[in-house]
């Protein structure tokens, strides 16, 4: 497993060229470009150890104001994709449990990552892969605002669909490639 500094480093060049280079999240350029995004990585492999570290990281949250969002990335303990669905779904449990319900939110994304009414190789899978198992942890407030100022917010799920459609599985699976660089 790379190092610590190389799974953020592909982490970024994911983030730029992928996701912001291809408009897929049409919010993360700003939080990019103003250094925003704080990126940890959580080594534990243990789902009450990653837990109890996504949980400390909405704590970190509270108290950093400059700090928009986090990307956590797990490169232990959840290369297969259920694995990853169920540590959502517990994060999301202790989410509520916590407080923190309302305050933040988190987006999945996984190496592996597919949705479960798509075909198998359908290029709309790769609007979530990522180069290693990764949760975002949003400020709803945030993402409350940048939905109010941003035009037909709900067509962005549909639009990334289309998107990585037309450029085609072999050209998405290179993208994701090339940040492994």
């Amino acid at each position: 497993m790379p190092d610590h500094d190389t799974l953020i480093c592909h982490t970024k060049r994911w983030l730029l060229e992928v996701v912001i280079g291809h408009g897929l999240c049409p919010f993360a350029k700003a939080e990019y470009d103003t250094d925003r995004i704080h990126y940890e990585v959580i080594d534990a492999a243990h789902p009450e150890r990653q837990l109890a570290q996504i949980l400390a990281q909405c704590k970190t949250l509270d108290t950093t104001p400059d700090r928009e969002t986090s990307l956590l990335i797990f490169p232990a303990g959840l290369s297969v994709f259920d694995d990853f669905l169920d540590l959502l779904a517990r994060a999301n449990r202790a989410l509520k449990k916590h407080g923190h319900e309302g305050v933040y939110q988190l987006a999945s994304f996984h190496p592996a990552y597919r949705f479960a009414d798509a075909p198998p190789n359908d290029p709309s899978h790769y609007t979530n892969r990522s180069p290693y198992p990764m949760l975002h942890i949003l400020r709803e407030a945030s993402v409350e605002a940048a939905l109010e100022t941003y035009p037909n917010p709900q067509n962005i799920p549909n639009r990334n669909i289309q998107l990585t459609q037309n450029l085609g599985l072999a050209v998405m699976q290179d993208l994701l490639a090339r940040c492994y660089r």
